[in-house]
């Protein structure tokens, strides 16, 4: 079998695991999980370490669970926090839970008849009949508050860092030290897997597993991933406009696609072993070809390409580059009106626009009134006239003279004309019925 640990350390996907860790995965197969929060009803590309940890897993002949966490989803986790989290009402988090089963049902195929094939499973369902007091007696009697109280999630809770902890959190880590006994005793589950914040939690289950099994021999390991942090230090997982979602209905394609495009040389370099699963003489070979021409930007394209593929679609990555050739490339109006009205707005967010009625452009409107007076584009029809005389207005991508009409026939998706001054002037009218 190959050494799963050895694949996640050139790759930065390692950052620590408990003594064994590695060799138990080197000595047999082994069903290890990983827990989603279902703080919000999909997942950003903050989870994306996680997803490809398990599809690793996965690819090595172990057995991947991934454990949506219903019921701690109704605590909050404190790791990195400094205030509690808002609770969730069941209404709410039974629609967060249903989401993050679809996303991660597109990574993992749950209804595979393989030996190793993934299951996914949801702490609510073994924890909503567990009594206050059995919870106490079977699973708080194991774990000292001492014990409990050196974690630096509560460390820091408990020394400043916001308005101190309430009892609810502070049994999370206990909750969810009991998933891992719950997921050892009915699946044989011996390793938990998560990001470096998990530590804490993650040994919890690790110590609950040994005090609760009456087989002395029970086995419980523990390996996490490093956060991953951008070249400046900041946070990964958000651009300007917020979550990089893994969803198109909250992040369009074409944003998801230029996001990785656009990410600096050294997160480049550092994104394509931890996002992708192209292999080490692949990747240092795209690594040389980037260095001797930067501004191709060899990598990020190639990032770009593979995980937009992995989590969208092939047909997805071509729309998506499709679009960025409307911007950055010799596209032409069959290019864009092959675009659908959303991925259009994506494309040109932040242009001016203007809005004109169907009715001004049925039998034609002289392209000169168009860029002055109905769309303001221009300032005056004599600065449209020269900027047409100088051949710099295009419609649609295509250059256009002072006796051009604009029509119905023009329009993208019914709706949208692209008019364009120069190599970078866009703005965009609106056609209404």
């Amino acid at each position: 079998m190959n050494n799963l640990v050895e694949e996640l350390r050139w790759r930065g996907l390692y950052h620590d695991s408990m003594p064994g860790t590695e060799e138990q995965l080197l000595k047999e197969p082994v069903t290890a999980y990983i827990g989603f929060d279902p703080t919000a009803d999909s997942l950003h590309i903050g989870s994306m370490v996680q997803i490809i940890l398990l599809t690793h897993l996965k690819r090595f002949g172990h057995k991947p669970i991934a454990l949506v966490g219903g019921a701690t989803g109704m605590i909050g986790d404190p790791s990195g926090k400094s205030d509690e989290r808002n609770l969730l009402n069941e209404e709410q988090l039974n629609k967060n839970v249903q989401g993050i089963k679809n996303v991660l049902s597109r990574f993992l195929d749950f209804d595979s008849k393989e030996a190793n094939a993934p299951i996914m499973v949801n702490n609510y369902d073994w924890m909503k009949d567990f009594s206050f007091i059995d919870f106490a007696r079977e699973v708080g009697k194991r774990i000292t508050v001492n014990y409990m109280m050196a974690k630096d999630s509560v460390k820091k809770r408990l020394s400043g860092e916001g308005e101190g902890m309430s009892f609810t959190e502070f049994t999370y880590q206990l909750i969810q030290g009991y998933d891992f006994y719950h997921l050892h005793k009915h699946y044989n589950c011996i390793l938990q897997m998560g990001g470096s914040d998990q530590w804490g939690n993650i040994t919890t289950g690790t110590e609950l597993v040994r005090r609760m099994n009456p087989n002395a021999e029970a086995k419980a390991f523990a390996l996490t991933t490093p956060l991953i942090t951008k070249s400046d230090g900041s946070k990964f997982g958000k651009s300007e406009g917020g979550n990089i979602w893994l969803d198109a209905d909250k992040t369009s394609v074409y944003k998801f696609y230029q996001f990785w495009v656009n990410v600096t040389d050294e997160d480049a370099e550092k994104y394509i072993k931890i996002f992708t699963f192209l292999d080490k003489e692949i990747i240092d070979a795209l690594v040389e070809e980037h260095k001797t021409a930067p501004h191709l930007r060899v990598l990020q394209k190639r990032l770009a390409d593979e995980i937009t593929v992995f989590v969208h679609s092939e047909a997805d990555l071509d729309k998506a580059k499709q679009a960025s050739n409307i911007l950055f490339g010799n596209s032409n109006a069959e290019d864009l009106k092959r675009l659908d009205a959303a991925t259009f707005l994506e494309v040109f967010d932040g242009v001016p626009q203007a809005e004109i009625s169907k009715s001004d452009i049925e039998n034609g409107i002289d392209i000169v009134l168009l860029l002055n007076e109905k769309s303001g584009f221009m300032k005056s029809n004599g600065e449209a006239r020269r900027a047409l005389a100088e051949n710099s207005i295009s419609v649609n991508r295509e250059k256009v003279a002072e006796n051009f009409l604009l029509t119905p026939k023009d329009l993208i998706n019914n709706t949208f004309v692209l008019l364009q001054k120069g190599k970078k002037n866009y703005f965009v009218l609106r056609v209404a019925e």
